[in-house]
């Protein structure tokens, strides 16, 4: 019954969220061990329903909204060029190496290409929430990572379109490209004039909470028309978030989608990840688990790092920036959806991807724990030094 899963849900991770920070992790690595617990995979309490994933893809797409209203524009053209650097480097060795590991396990070259762009995929919003919990998220840092992961994903879409023309899908990459050219254009152009003229003809009827309702309102419609050109409707989102954070509504519409995000969507979105998870067939499959999660972590969180190093990042930082590229989340999972039914994916290797995209789903917040802290100390000593 989806009241008592909301009931569970909510609670649980909460609980859980603390218990983590009480460990010294952050909070959104107990909310994703919680759901596994809750899930099929144990408990059984919860079980992956179509509302579930409704109510969790509106999660992520609040997260990221909240991250572009949180976003710190001067800094995010700073960074461009050094997004640009981690965003192709986070493809291009995944990529590699992930084609490399496809041909040692026979794949066909068309199936062995197929698992790289896999591995090249990044969903960022698990890292969001750690960069938030860490402060980091107005970092230098953290707004390259953000503006990474739009290129990352622009990179990966396209190059996907590619592959679907090359196996005999019915793609047509001229219009899958003009479609992202297409929607960046109206986005901005949107975001330009559309954006500030409707919150403040919004914000003037006379009902109540318009300027948060206005917000949500272009939220959603720039992440429909993201989803709609291709795009990962995450992007749309934040593309509205940072617009918005332009306007003088600002502060109000964050403090007030923060409320909304945070008490019932967001820790349903973090939960859902875990209820995912499926045990049944790993042990038949364990090495090539392993195997290919080693390449998947390692991959994104060297080739990320070396694109930072290359920007002018120092080490500590770029293992930071490469940490929080590791996770797959949703993005890697609707790649797999299309590579399962367009025959790039057998069923067996389709059950083994969803695990390693959950398992970097799961280290990602450790791994960025452990380099922003390491970040944080080397400052905190450079400071002590000065004096």
């Amino acid at each position: 019954m989806l009241i008592f899963d909301m009931a569970v849900i909510l609670l649980a991770s909460k609980l859980a969220g603390d218990l983590s920070v009480k460990l010294r992790q952050p909070a959104v690595l107990g909310k994703l061990l919680i759901g596994i617990l809750l899930g099929p995979a144990i408990l059984g309490l919860i079980q992956e329903t179509d509302i579930l994933n409704e109510i969790s893809q509106i999660g992520v797409i609040l997260l990221m909204f909240i991250a572009g209203l949180e976003t710190d524009t001067e800094e995010f053209k700073r960074t461009g060029k050094a997004s640009a650097y981690v965003g192709l480097a986070g493809v291009i060795f995944p990529l590699a190496l992930g084609y490399g590991a496809g041909i040692l396990l026979n794949m066909p070259t068309l199936h062995a290409v197929f698992l790289g762009l896999l591995l090249s995929a990044t969903s960022v919003s698990i890292s969001v929430q750690s960069l938030k919990e860490m402060g980091q998220l107005k970092s230098r840092e953290g707004t390259t990572i953000l503006g990474a992961a739009v290129i990352d994903d622009v990179l990966v879409i396209i190059a996907l379109a590619f592959l679907m023309s090359l196996s005999g899908g019915d793609v047509n990459l001229g219009l899958v490209i003009l479609k992202k050219v297409a929607f960046f254009a109206i986005a901005i152009l949107c975001g330009w004039k559309l954006v500030p003229w409707m919150m403040r003809r919004l914000a003037k009827l006379r009902v109540s909470e318009t300027v948060v309702s206005a917000a949500l309102i272009l939220c959603f419609a720039f992440a429909y028309l993201a989803e709609y050109a291709g795009v990962a409707a995450i992007i749309g989102a934040y593309i509205a978030g940072i617009f918005i954070s332009l306007t003088g509504y600002r502060h109000e519409v964050t403090e007030k989608v923060e409320t909304i995000s945070y008490a019932f969507f967001v820790p349903v979105f973090f939960t859902t990840i875990g209820v995912k998870v499926d045990f049944s067939g790993m042990s038949a499959h364990l090495g090539l688990i392993v195997l290919l999660s080693l390449l998947a972590i390692a991959t994104k969180l060297f080739g990320s790092a070396i694109g930072a190093r290359v920007a002018g990042f120092n080490w500590r930082s770029a293992m930071a920036i490469g940490a929080a590229m590791v996770s797959r989340g949703e993005v890697a999972l609707i790649i797999a959806g299309i590579g399962q039914e367009s025959g790039l994916l057998s069923p067996e290797m389709m059950t083994v991807l969803v695990i390693v995209v959950l398992i970097t789903t799961m280290v990602t917040p450790v791994l960025m724990k452990l380099f922003f802290k390491e970040r944080s100390e080397e400052k905190l000593q450079g400071v002590t030094e000065r004096k």
